[in-house]
C-alpha cells in the first residue's frame, strides 16, 4: 500500500484486551483500527489445548456491553471464549484488520508512527497496545542440548498427548498450565512435573459452593484488595512476578494422585537427556516446557523501558510519552489487570486519559 494511513488512535493486538479497548473508542466516537496479527478474532484461544477449561464462570468472562452465552456457572472452553470474542467484534462491528502484525512503534514530529511486516504504514495520535504478555513462549537455552529424537513442545504448540511419543514426559513448569497438562498426560504416559511448589487456591472451584460464593469472594480480592494502592497488593505484585500465580484447578495433591512425580528443576543436559538439581538423569521420550512467555516489545523504538526492561508506567498510562498505553499487562492495577474480569476496568482508565488529554485537562484521571 502506498502513502501513509492516519488515524486518531490505533490499537496493536485484537485479543480481550484490545477488543474492550476498540469498545470504548468506538462509545467516544474516535477514528480508529485494530491491527492484529492473528488471521480472526479470538484465535490465540482455539491454538490452547484441547481440554483448557476458563478459572472463571461465564458470568464473569463477559466482556463490557455484551453478555457470555450459556449458563452462567459454566466453565467456558477455550473454543467457547475463542467463539465469543469473534462474536463481540462482529457484534459491534470493530474495525479490525487482521493478519497484520507490527514491525516497528516510533515518534515523529509529535506523531505515532507504526510499520507493518506487511510494509503499510499508519500514523495516529495516540497508540494503545494491547498485545498482552502471552504471545512470545519462552524455552530455556537447554533444549538446544537435549537428543534430536526427544519430542520438544512448548504449552503455546501442546493439544493433546496424541502428539507425544510413547515413554516418559517430563514437564517443565509446575504453574497452571505445567500442572494442567501434568494431569493430562499423566493418564497415558510416566510423567514427571518439574519445578519449584507454588502456591494454590485451597478450594475446589469445580464445585457448587465456589461457582457461586467463593469465585466472589476472589474475585473481589483480585480487584479490590490487591492492587498498586494497599501494602498487601505492592507486595502481592512482586511475589507475582518472581515465581508467578498460584494454582487455580489444579491441586498439587492431584498430581500425584494421578500417578505424576514431582521433581525438582530442570537445570541442564547430560547425554541428550534432561538433569534435574539433585544431579538425577531423566530418561524420557517428551518435554513440554511450560516455562510461560516472553513480553516482546523489542518492535518499540521509544524510551519507556526502565534499566531491568520493564515499562515505565502508571496503569497503562506512559507519561514519558503522551498518547502512548498499555492495557493487558500482568498486574497493571491489580492482580486481576490481566484477566477477563480485571481488563475492563484498566481499559476504561485508560480511555478517560486519553479523553482528558484530548481536553489537554491538568486534572488526574478518576478511578
Amino acid at each position: 500500500m502506498n502513502g501513509i494511513e492516519r488515524f486518531d488512535t490505533i490499537v496493536i493486538g485484537g485479543g480481550q484486551a484490545g477488543l474492550v479497548a476498540g469498545y470504548y473508542l468506538q462509545k467516544q466516537g474516535r477514528d480508529f483500527v485494530i491491527l492484529d496479527a492473528y488471521q480472526h478474532p479470538g484465535e490465540a484461544w482455539r491454538k490452547r489445548w484441547d481440554s483448557l477449561r476458563l478459572f472463571t464462570p461465564a458470568r464473569y468472562c463477559a466482556l463490557p456491553g455484551m453478555p457470555f452465552p450459556g449458563g452462567g456457572t459454566h466453565y467456558p472452553t477455550k473454543d467457547e471464549m475463542a467463539d465469543y470474542l469473534e462474536a463481540y467484534a462482529k457484534h459491534f462491528a470493530l474495525p479490525i484488520r487482521n493478519g497484520i502484525r507490527v514491525a516497528k512503534l516510533t515518534r515523529e514530529d509529535g506523531r505515532f508512527q507504526i510499520t507493518a511486516s506487511t510494509g503499510e504504514r499508519l500514523e495516529s495520535e495516540n497508540v494503545i497496545v494491547a498485545t498482552g504478555a502471552h504471545n512470545d513462549p519462552r524455552v530455556p537455552a537447554l533444549a538446544r542440548e537435549l537428543d534430536p529424537g526427544i519430542v520438544q513442545l512448548h504449552s503455546s504448540e501442546y493439544r493433546n498427548p496424541s502428539q507425544l511419543r510413547e515413554g516418559g514426559v517430563l514437564i517443565v513448569g509446575a504453574g497452571n498450565s505445567g500442572a494442567d497438562i501434568g494431569l493430562e498426560v499423566a493418564e497415558t504416559h510416566p510423567t514427571c512435573v518439574s519445578g519449584p511448589p507454588t502456591g494454590h487456591v485451597p478450594f475446589d472451584i469445580d464445585t457448587w459452593v465456589s461457582r457461586n460464593i467463593a469465585i466472589r469472594v476472589v474475585r473481589f480480592v483480585g480487584m479490590h484488595v490487591l492492587t498498586l494502592r494497599t501494602p498487601m497488593g505492592r507486595k502481592a505484585q512482586k511475589k507475582a512476578v518472581a515465581s508467578g500465580a498460584m494454582l487455580v484447578r489444579v491441586k498439587p495433591k492431584w498430581i500425584l494422585r494421578a500417578g505424576a512425580e514431582r521433581v525438582g528443576r530442570t537445570v541442564g543436559a547430560d547425554g541428550g537427556r534432561p538433569v534435574l538439581d539433585d544431579g538425577r538423569v531423566l530418561d524420557v521420550t517428551n518435554v513440554i516446557w511450560c516455562t510461560g512467555f516472553r513480553h516482546d516489545l523489542s518492535w518499540i523504538d521509544l524510551p519507556i523501558f526502565g534499566e531491568d526492561g520493564e515499562i515505565l508506567h502508571r496503569r497503562g498510562v506512559v507519561e514519558s510519552v503522551p498518547g502512548l498505553y498499555f492495557v493487558g499487562l500482568v498486574f497493571q492495577f491489580a492482580m486481576a489487570s490481566d484477566v477477563l474480569v480485571g481488563i475492563a476496568r484498566d481499559v476504561r482508565y485508560v480511555a478517560r486519559h486519553l479523553s482528558a488529554r484530548d481536553r489537554m485537562s491538568p486534572e488526574p484521571v478518576a478511578a
